[in-house]
């Protein structure tokens, strides 16, 4: 039994479904159960991270685990309280997802979110992978809403480069370390196969759509009233606009083969990701949304 914490996430959710795929048997936690599709055959519990005593019952009978923790400035300690609850019920393997630059004193608070889980992680005495994921391509839906009321879409991080990394790639790295130790003991740096700016990423999702789409490059000095105005809560706008300087700055503009090694192929490019979900962008032609209402 395979357990999936955060299994209606991004991560989580393709995790679920390359495990089910492979035929392995697989329990979700989520928060409210009644409120999910998962395929068929796979178990779902309660886990609230509000109420650790959700955690242990998840954990029973369970071999292989996905810890998901609280990211962000809300974390409460819920990545060490999952790893005590997985010692007390026998667990034998657990994977992290951590993030990129963790720990990397650049990053001051935002770099910090994910040190105190990795840390409980490494202390277990359980197997253990962590992994630490670039950007994901699919941050590119956030583009969505601009581009369907004719916006540009905005970069918040100038002429900075990243390896986007599609999520599809970290869910089958996370999956090959829960099935096998093969991974033990090793944190994975999970990149995309080239570096790119906002801009290349908008001029790549244009040339697939056929469409020109056109970028505003908010100035540094006011990313934080930018995603203020957007609604985004202040402690969520301290972290993100520091992680937005370490990428538009160059700190972020390294590639590692840790997904090639683990999978066995290269990663897959922001372009065949966009390729894949030019679906979700059809609807978005100049700026009128066309199809059902």
């Amino acid at each position: 039994m395979i357990l999936i914490t955060g299994a209606t996430g991004t991560i989580g959710s393709d995790i679920v479904r390359q495990l089910v795929a492979e035929g392995l048997a697989v329990r979700a936690a989520t928060r409210d159960p009644e409120r999910t599709g998962f395929p068929a055959g796979v178990e779902v519990v309660r886990v609230d991270y509000r109420d650790p005593a959700t955690f242990a019952p998840a954990m029973t009978g369970v071999e292989a685990a996905f810890l998901v923790g609280i990211p962000g400035p809300d974390g409460t300690g819920t990545d060490a309280e999952l790893v005590g609850a997985a010692i007390e019920a026998g667990v034998r393997r657990v994977v992290k997802l951590s993030a990129v630059g963790t720990g990397d004193p650049r990053l001051g608070v935002p770099g910090a979110w994910h040190v105190p889980g990795e840390q409980a992680v490494r202390d277990s005495g359980l197997e253990w992978t962590i992994l630490r994921p670039n950007t994901f391509a699919s941050n590119t839906f956030s583009w969505i809403e601009p581009l369907r009321a004719g916006h540009p879409v905005p970069n918040l991080t100038g002429d900075g480069r990243q390896p986007v990394v599609d999520p599809r790639d970290v869910a089958a790295v996370a999956v090959t370390a829960l099935r096998s130790p093969a991974h033990a003991g090793r944190i994975l740096t999970l990149t995309g196969p080239e570096l790119l700016s906002g801009h290349e990423q908008a001029a790549v999702l244009a040339e697939i759509l056929g469409r020109p789409i056109e970028v505003t490059d908010i100035p540094e000095g006011d990313t934080r009233a930018f995603m203020t105005a957007a609604g985004l809560p202040p402690a969520f706008v301290e972290g993100a606009a520091v992680g937005q300087s370490f990428v538009r700055h160059g700190h972020n503009e390294t590639i590692t083969d840790d997904i090639e090694q683990a999978l066995g192929r290269p990663p897959r490019s922001y372009a065949a990701w966009v390729a894949d979900h030019r679906a979700a962008f059809a609807p978005v032609v100049a700026g009128v949304t066309s199809g059902p209402s």
